[in-house]
Order: C-alpha cells, then sequence, then structure tokens
C-alpha cells in the first residue's frame, strides 16, 4: 500500500506540472486508452449529478451505465472525495 501511495503522489505530480490544455490532453491521451478515456467524462458527470441530489437509479438510468458505476461514485464521495467537484 504504502508504493501504491508513492506512486499515486508521483503522478499527481505530474498532473500538477502540466500548465496548459494541450499538454493535459496529450498526457491524458498517452496515459489513457481510448476507452478508459471515453469513460472520465461519464465519471464525472456521475459525480456531479449525485452531487445535485440526483438519484442513482435516476443517474444509471440517463446515462446507460450500470447502477454498480454510479454506487461506486457515491462511495467516492462519501469518503470526502471530489470536494471540488461542483
Amino acid at each position: 500500500m504504502a508504493g501504491q501511495l508513492s506512486s499515486l503522489k508521483k503522478i499527481a505530480q505530474v498532473f500538477l506540472s502540466l500548465k496548459t490544455e494541450s499538454q493535459m490532453t496529450d498526457f491524458l491521451k498517452g496515459l489513457f486508452t481510448p476507452q478508459e478515456l471515453e469513460q472520465l467524462p461519464i465519471r464525472l458527470e456521475i459525480v456531479k449529478r449525485l452531487k445535485q441530489g440526483q438519484s442513482q437509479r435516476q443517474i444509471a438510468q440517463d446515462l446507460k451505465i450500470g447502477i454498480a458505476t454510479v454506487t461506486r461514485g457515491a462511495l467516492e464521495i462519501k469518503k470526502g472525495r471530489f470536494k471540488n467537484v461542483k
């Protein structure tokens, strides 16, 4: 776990070092597969809708995704993540 946390911090440092949208886009394209990149906006939308008070079932239906994906987002919010997402 300690090694995983250290690796995560290194990745976070790289993200923080990127100064432009172009740099970030290039980095994301290199880091993630096209399929993974397609999922990122959906996951962000899940978090936004949950924070707006929409039901998990409605979000899953609207976005045509599994309820488990929405539930995972809800659990991460309960852990205190996504505080800066509006």
